[in-house]
């Protein structure tokens, strides 16, 4: 089956960046969230996406307009899932929202219709348990920003058919994606590795061996990094980081405990570059 019109649910940052990514590549997009002003704020960041490519003579002012008119506000979610050959989830992670969303989708969508998650570390198989086909179900895991980053994950739970998996994979690949697949672990390939690589530098910072700007700076040059690992937990948000490495935690064990520097800077408001505010600072 080819995907030509998908759903979208979760007008994020990761939402916004892969509805545009598929309405450059000709898919029609149903965009929805729980309210409509966020809707309108994913809408907004779209247009934004849309003109940066034409300044940047990426796109002329005519696939701009071709790009847009693809993307569809929808607030009503039932509108849209129905008729949609893909609905993609990308709202907070946090396995119960996952699932009742899930259920909530299934009394919508046709029967033929394939669920995606792009969760960042919860397991597809749980999430697939919680609706009636699970077979349908399979992890679709766009890094931020969705449009620049050229990997996919590819996660397959351990009810998810084959055919479910090939489908994807062609459709991120139609997205000018590079693809990997994964079988059904906490934290996949890059986040497990991530939180790793992250939590020994939130422990060094916590630690008081050296500063948030000498640890970048230290894994850019010595690591030969693009960002430090502070930075890019920063640009990424800390509250999906601490999830993530709850995440892992709960999979792996006390290795992958959750540093109290990271939970002090979430529960203080201190969220990153979204927030102004995170290991570093930023002018809004």
């Amino acid at each position: 089956m080819e995907i030509k019109r998908i759903a979208v649910v979760g007008a994020g940052a990761m939402g916004t960046g892969i509805a545009y990514q598929a309405a450059r590549f000709g898919v029609e997009v149903n965009l929805t969230d729980v309210k409509e002003e966020y809707i309108n704020n994913g809408i907004s960041k779209i247009k934004g996406f849309v003109k940066d490519g034409v300044q940047r003579g990426k796109l002329d002012l005519k696939e701009a307009k071709v790009i847009l008119d693809r993307i569809h506000k929808t607030p009503d979610l039932e509108a849209c899932v129905k008729d949609v050959d893909l609905v993609l989830e990308a709202v907070f992670e946090d396995m119960k929202v996952k699932q009742e969303l899930f259920k909530k989708i299934e009394t919508f969508a046709g029967p033929d219709t394939i669920f995606a998650t792009n969760t960042s570390s919860l397991s597809i198989t749980e999430i697939a348990a919680s609706t009636k086909r699970p077979a349908k179900v399979v992890g679709v895991h766009f890094f931020n920003p969705a449009y620049t980053m050229k990997l996919v994950e590819i996660v397959v739970g351990k009810t998810t058919s084959e055919e479910t998996v090939e489908t994807a994979t062609k459709f991120a690949q139609k997205l000018d994606k590079t693809t990997v697949r994964c079988k059904d672990s906490a934290g996949f390939i890059v986040n497990r590795i991530l939180g790793a690589l992250m939590g020994e530098a939130f422990k060094i910072l916590q630690e008081g061996l050296a500063t948030a700007e000498d640890i970048d700076t230290a894994m850019q040059l010595g690591a030969n990094h693009p960002v430090g690992p502070l930075t890019l937990a920063d640009y990424v948000g800390l509250d999906i980081a601490r999830a993530v490495a709850e995440t892992l935690h709960r999979a792996y064990g006390d290795c992958y405990a959750t540093p109290k520097i990271l939970v002090g800077l979430v529960e203080s408001g201190k969220l990153g570059m979204k927030s102004g505010e995170g290991f570093h600072k930023y002018t809004k």
